[in-house]
């Protein structure tokens, strides 16, 4: 080997700087943990450079100190220390906060000399260090942290070290730019795999409670499937707090009667935590077109669940409002054959045809028993309600009259509730005990059943009496004229019966209206002719006349005039109807004809 091959031949030393920086730029690429390449950083400046101790400063995730995260020939204890009781504040004055800020190399010679390192004093004693170097770890135009150096004793350090420190420290910041891509990468991808798992899962979870629905299991199906999967027994309730299904121990469920006054909590379709005072429960709202239509409830005695107990929770809460859609969309058909079926019955001058019955019969009604009328009305008017809540009212009417043998027919007709009602139909409890409504009580059963479905809007219900020989449309037509002339009176919020009417009631079941308003309009036609040609009120002054005991104080009070125009307007009433009011007959003969004319006209507005 000549002179010059021996000049070209790298020394020892440079051998080792080579291979130790390709250790550490293929320790950063190959996908090792941060921590592994930081130690890796720390033990390569410690060897190459020999010092007694290395460390790795990186800020935290506050960005308000530096703390080891890599280190070579420290203890643990003095790290746990640092980090937990002394962080290098990244506004104080230490040597690596000073290097981290300045991106330049800053040296202590002697520890115990500088007043700025007092704080780490003690356990730099008990680590046994004396002399300090802090070089910035830098990458791209940022400080990515520092690399510190530790002597035992007193050390003067050179330029010429603090440069070498520099350029391992630059290769340093190299590799640890890689290793937290790669770190970066492998946390994504392992954020991404798991994603990916538990959207499998989502779906399978999501297929089975689906497959539970198509399966025809209906909503009990549906809880024992999530009760499965979230390993808590479940309860489902519609909106009034009734209990449509429930699964598992029943003991750590809430009581239903409790669930209906915790909703004002209970409208996020996301579980919400509730207490009934003793136990917590959660609970998550199912919505269809924008309605809370159920709950879902499950105890929280175990604390929330996981992620993918929510999304098992979410995908029920969906298979369930399409369960509830399906049940809705069939009561709807089944509300719309029921009042076809009841529109033909109560058509006056209608036939009860074999084709009727057999019709009849298939929904459960037999129309060989007598029936009444029940007719039911929200508000006193029937625009003070909306269609929604009548079909509300309908449904709950439905549930009510379910289980009685003949089934009674309930339906919607001309914006009324209306019920056939089979005198003598009857029901089972659970008990075995056979249940016999009569007419009063079954009116009574719809007038509370109605009362429910809205706390803001009161029901009024009438009925008519039982004829045998009736027709359905005469038994409606004394039901709906009663419940007319109640709301007309203000008698509303209340079951209202023919007796309670008085001569009105029993002018109701008089079955030739024709006659009735013919005598009315002959009595009082002088005086509804006079208003139509002159524009004034005197059929409006009778009537109240008359309802006030031919009081003209308490007229004149009423209708808002002087008691002389009351006292001008009767006498005007007497001289076109050739009569005299102060005959006890003459105001039976004009009450008589106010209340046919309003019976005839109740009757008139209820003629399909």
């Amino acid at each position: 080997m000549t002179s010059r091959d021996t000049e070209l031949r790298p020394s020892a030393e440079l051998l080792t700087w080579l291979t130790s920086l390709r250790t550490l730029s293929a320790a950063a690429a190959s996908g090792d943990g941060l921590r592994e390449v930081l130690d890796l950083v720390a033990r390569t400046a410690r060897s190459l450079l020999g010092f007694d101790f290395c460390g790795v400063l990186t800020p935290n995730d506050a960005g308000t100190s530096l703390l080891i995260t890599g280190w070579s020939g420290l203890s643990d204890e003095y790290v746990a220390r640092i980090n937990a009781d002394r962080p290098v504040g990244l506004d104080s004055t230490a040597p690596s906060a000073q290097a981290f800020h300045t991106g330049r190399p800053v040296t202590i010679r002697d520890i115990t000399a500088e007043p700025q390192f007092t704080p780490w004093g003690g356990v730099a004693r008990d680590q046994g260090y004396r002399a300090i170097v802090s070089v910035p770890l830098v990458a791209e135009g940022h400080v990515l942290g520092t690399l510190n150096g530790y002597y035992t004793p007193l050390h003067t350090f050179t330029q010429h070290e603090t440069e070498r420190m520099s350029l391992l420290a630059n290769h340093a910041a190299i590799a640890l730019t890689s290793a937290r891509r790669l770190d970066e990468l492998s946390r994504l991808n392992e954020s991404l795999r798991a994603q990916r798992d538990i959207l499998t899962r989502s779906e399978q979870i999501h297929e089975r409670l689906l497959d539970v629905t198509l399966r025809a299991g209906g909503l009990d199906g549906i809880a024992r499937v999530l009760a499965e999967l979230i390993g808590r027994p479940v309860l489902v309730e519609d909106a009034r707090g009734t209990v449509l299904a429930t699964a598992g121990d029943s003991a750590r469920l809430p009581a239903p009667d409790w669930t209906t006054t915790a909703t004002d909590a209970t409208s996020s379709t996301k579980p919400v935590r509730v207490e009934d005072g003793q136990h917590p429960f959660w609970v998550a709202s199912v919505r269809l077109d924008g309605e809370v239509v159920a709950r879902i409830w499950y105890s929280g005695d175990r604390g929330g669940l996981d992620q993918l107990g929510e999304r098992a929770v979410e995908h029920a809460a969906l298979v369930i409002s399409l369960e509830l859609f399906r049940i809705r969309t069939g009561v709807e058909t089944e509300h719309r054959l029921r009042g076809e079926l009841l529109a033909e019955l109560l058509t006056p001058g209608s036939e009860v045809t074999e084709q009727l019955s057999h019709r009849a019969q298939y929904l459960g009604h037999d129309l060989a028993r007598p029936h009444i009328a029940i007719v039911g009305a929200l508000g006193a008017t029937e625009e003070d309600v909306s269609t929604h809540i009548y079909h509300r009212a309908l449904t709950a009417v439905s549930d009510l009259v379910r289980p009685y043998r003949p089934r009674p027919l309930a339906a919607m007709h001309h914006g009324r509730i209306v019920v056939l009602w089979p005198i003598g139909s009857e029901t089972e409890t659970s008990t075995g005990t056979t249940i016999v409504l009569s007419e009063q009580q079954a009116a009574e059963r719809l007038y509370t059943v109605m009362n429910s479905v809205s706390p803001t809007t009161a029901a009024s219900v009438a009925l008519s009496t039982h004829d045998k020989h009736g027709t359905y449309a005469q038994a409606y037509r004394m039901a709906r004229g009663a419940l007319d002339i109640a709301l007309r009176a203000g008698r509303s919020g209340t079951v209202v019966t023919l007796a309670d009417l008085g001569l009105t009631g029993l002018l109701l079941q008089l079955d030739d209206p024709a006659q009735l308003l013919a005598f009315a309009d002959r009595s009082l036609a002088p005086l509804l002719a006079y208003d139509r040609d002159h524009r004034t009120h005197l059929l409006e002054t009778l009537q109240t006349y008359l309802a006030r005991k031919l009081n003209r104080a308490e007229t004149a009070q009423e209708l808002h005039l002087h008691p002389n125009t009351v006292k001008q307007r009767i006498q005007r009433i007497e001289h076109l109807t050739r009569t005299d009011l102060a005959d006890p007959a003459t105001v039976v003969h004009f009450s008589t004809a106010l209340t046919i004319r309003g019976v005839a006209t109740a009757d008139s507005s209820s003629t399909p």
